[in-house]
């Protein structure tokens, strides 16, 4: 490094910079914070922002005392401000700080402040993982299933998860189905169980949770009944379970809906009953909720007790609706096969 110094080289020597403070020789003690002050101090302006940013961090992680921390994160924000993404991962920074010591306020602020600041990025950056790290943390805190759920998977799906701790799979798989199970308007379960961090609870004692996520997403309430021994023994499953039924069994009629060729979604109100495992004289609030909450359209005959559904919500599908999908296109094209023979056959009757 004192050889790039010397040349001035400030590219190469960042680049030998962030691999060096990765060493895990400074896994304890204080020797990057003297690395900094009696080196990279003096050249930090020809430093690239973000790469700034990254030395930074690791640098904070030796510093012991959290005011001194943030002092010294406010401090590089401003000199890295020309570049939104330094400023962006410096804030991020701060937020994780401030959750550390739990002044929750001020990291929900600073999260809405980097989320607007992320959606002027153009695509996906190395800084986004972080912050959707640090979001979803601060939800899991404040019990925010819902969006712990949502900002939990995109940091899944900002990195690759070989680079996550493997102890981390079980409890990350473990949270996320419960806060998908618990989250109010989250209907969508297809990413999550296409995820192969859920791979980690298969055979274990947790293998519960990824059946009754099966069931959700293929709205199947029987399913979800027979396995209420398991889901049952979780505290906060239970206390939910009139919540879990009322959002299986819109699942349900979406399902329904779903699997009925387009020209056949006339569904009765003993059809819906019988299947969803409500009271007949429940049936139209329960399509009336499935309405409001935008997961279906259509109309509800209230003399013939029917249910004329027009579309259903675009969601993730597993294999199995890949595959009911995929057999409802070939009955599809063999209609318009046969009327396409029809229209050649007849054709000339057509013409004269």
């Amino acid at each position: 490094m004192e050889e790039l110094y010397n040349k001035k080289l400030w590219h190469q020597l960042t680049v030998e910079l962030l691999t060096f403070v990765q060493n895990t020789c400074f896994a304890t003690g204080d020797g990057l914070i003297k690395l900094y002050e009696n080196f990279i101090g003096e050249f930090e302006h020809r430093i690239n922002p973000l790469s700034l940013v990254e030395i930074v961090l690791h640098v904070v992680r030796q510093m012991t005392d959290p005011n001194v921390a943030l002092t010294f994160l406010e401090k590089t924000r401003e000199k890295v401000k020309s570049s939104d993404e330094a400023v962006i991962l410096c804030k991020t920074a701060i937020g994780a700080l401030k959750l550390n010591v739990g002044d929750l306020p001020v990291t929900k602020k600073t999260i809405e402040e980097v989320d607007e600041m992320l959606t002027a990025l153009p695509g996906i950056t190395t800084v986004h993982g972080r912050f959707y790290d640090l979001s979803s943390k601060y939800y899991q805190i404040v019990g925010n299933y819902a969006s712990y759920y949502r900002d939990a998977l995109r940091f899944l799906g900002c990195i690759d998860i070989k680079d996550l701790p493997v102890a981390e799979h079980q409890e990350r798989a473990f949270t996320l189905g419960l806060a998908g199970l618990l989250g109010e308007g989250v209907y969508n379960f297809g990413e999550l169980l296409m995820h192969p961090v859920l791979e980690s609870l298969r055979t274990t004692d947790k293998q519960w949770l990824i059946d009754t996520l099966f069931a959700f997403n293929s709205g199947n309430v029987d399913r979800f009944q027979a396995l209420k021994t398991c889901w049952g023994q979780q505290p906060d499953l239970r206390a939910n379970e009139l919540r879990l039924m009322q959002k299986i069994q819109l699942l349900c009629l979406m399902e329904m809906t779903f699997t009925r060729p387009a020209n056949h979604r006339q569904l009765s109100f003993q059809e819906i009953s019988l299947i969803a495992k409500v009271p007949v004289t429940e049936v139209e609030l329960l399509v009336m909720k499935a309405l409001s909450v935008g997961l279906v359209r259509g109309s509800i005959d209230e003399v013939d007790e029917r249910v004329h559904m027009t579309w259903v919500q675009p969601r993730v599908l597993d294999l199995q609706q890949i595959k009911g999908m995929k057999e409802r296109l070939d009955c599809w094209c063999e209609d318009v096969k046969n009327v396409a023979l029809l229209v050649e056959h007849q054709a000339q009757d057509i013409l004269t």
